[in-house]
């Protein structure tokens, strides 16, 4: 069990809809105002709450640059009405910045160095492309055969565990279906009402006529990536991307996104003080490296070491949001652990619902702790994949 002097409380969880990028409801939306969304959206849920309590903001990033760069944490902070004495900091492990955020902002109250917290993710792959704007690899990467992999692109490594743990193409496809499918029936019935805060997208038009600028205002819910008219018959169809002769097609990869998401995190003395209803506790938290070239099975890893620091076996776990990289990888972790199928993306994954990078495992966070309530579940985990090698997971429990 891990040593702390006290728990760390999830009290309030919000995301965006999830666009898709470059083209999608959010191409034109920069990265602090879904960001600033989030944040006014999560405080609003605690209205009782006063806001100088909050002592900081950890925010997830996987691309800090640009539109998204100058600690955007900060930024969005202060653009979203926090006081001025709240701080910000930007946290980047690539696709498991979200996660990791959340686990620094619980680390700080369960040491008992903090109260309160709001932890989250961003990411605008519409604005900052995948790898940031001017890639540049450090040169000594290529000194060492064992440090090559740290400059593959992810769809290789994908294929790297696909040929290693002999995952077909048929099953790849399958599966990503059944993601789409899950997606939709997910939508249909209402499942994200809970975590979605609806965002409105203002775009500007200039009327060079009449000197004057025209605004088109559209409300958005809904995450943009499931498609009902996916087939197996169609993914079929898709060519490799990422090598010839392999497997992985755009069909069976996580879709490049735009979002973001936030949760407020506090103590056992905030929840007393203001009268707060707690939505789960924070219960731990474990990263695991891997080598670079097969960076998907990351999990694999990361998931046993969660589950030792909380006390639990993995037939404990009711719900698992093991976020869809790739089909390849996430087949792979499901067959060396024998997850249970049913319990993994009970709603759909990254396939169908989306990858925004470092927002995603705040995203799934903020899915977990709505779904164990909903269900009436008690255990529930995110974890993934993250770029150079490694794996990470996190437990929540509902409370």
């Amino acid at each position: 069990m891990n040593k702390q002097v006290q728990d760390a409380y999830i009290v309030a969880a919000n995301r965006t809809p999830i666009g898709k990028a470059p083209r999608g409801i959010f191409r034109n939306t920069r990265p602090e105002e879904l960001l600033i969304h989030a944040i006014r959206a999560v405080v609003a849920q605690v209205p009782e709450l006063d806001l100088h309590v909050i002592e900081d903001v950890m925010i997830g990033c996987a691309f800090p640059e640009a539109e998204q760069g100058l600690n955007i944490a900060r930024v969005s902070a202060l653009l979203a009405g926090l006081p001025v004495s709240v701080g910000g900091v930007t946290v980047n492990r690539y696709c498991a910045s979200g996660v990791t955020a959340l686990a620094m902002a619980a680390d700080r109250i369960r040491v008992g160095e903090a109260e309160a917290l709001i932890a989250g993710g961003v990411e605008s792959m519409s604005m900052v492309p995948m790898m940031g704007n001017t890639p540049s690899v450090s040169p000594h990467i290529f000194e060492r055969d064992e440090h090559l992999g740290l400059a593959y692109g992810m769809g290789l490594t994908a294929e790297r565990v696909a040929q290693r743990w002999n995952i077909k193409r048929d099953a790849q496809d399958l599966f990503s279906f059944a993601s789409h499918q899950k997606a939709l029936q997910a939508q249909a019935a209402g499942e994200f009402n809970d975590e979605v805060a609806p965002f409105e997208v203002i775009e500007r038009f200039p009327d060079l006529n009449r000197r004057e600028l025209d605004l088109r205002k559209q409300l958005t819910s809904q995450d943009e990536g499931p498609r009902a008219d996916t087939s197996l018959e169609a993914l079929a169809k898709l060519k490799p991307v990422f090598a010839n002769g392999g497997s992985v097609t755009a069909g069976n990869s996580s879709q490049m996104s735009d979002g973001a998401a936030a949760l407020l995190v506090v103590s056992e003395k905030i929840l007393k003080q203001f009268n707060l209803t707690p939505l789960a506790r924070f219960v731990s938290f474990a990263v695991r490296g891997v080598p670079p070239e097969i960076m998907g099975i990351g999990p694999r890893e990361a998931i046993p070491a969660a589950l030792k620091a909380a006390g639990l076996k993995q037939d404990q776990l009711d719900w698992i949001e093991l976020n869809e990289a790739f089909a390849a990888q996430s087949l792979a972790v499901i067959e060396e652990l024998k997850l249970d199928p049913k319990k993994v993306n009970p709603l759909g994954g990254a396939i169908a619902l989306g990858h925004p990078l470092g927002a995603t495992g705040a995203i799934r966070a903020t899915t977990v702790v709505h779904a164990l309530r909903r269900h009436s579940l008690k255990y529930g985990m995110v974890t993934m994949c993250v770029g150079a090698g490694m794996g990470a997971a996190g437990i929540l429990e509902r409370v």
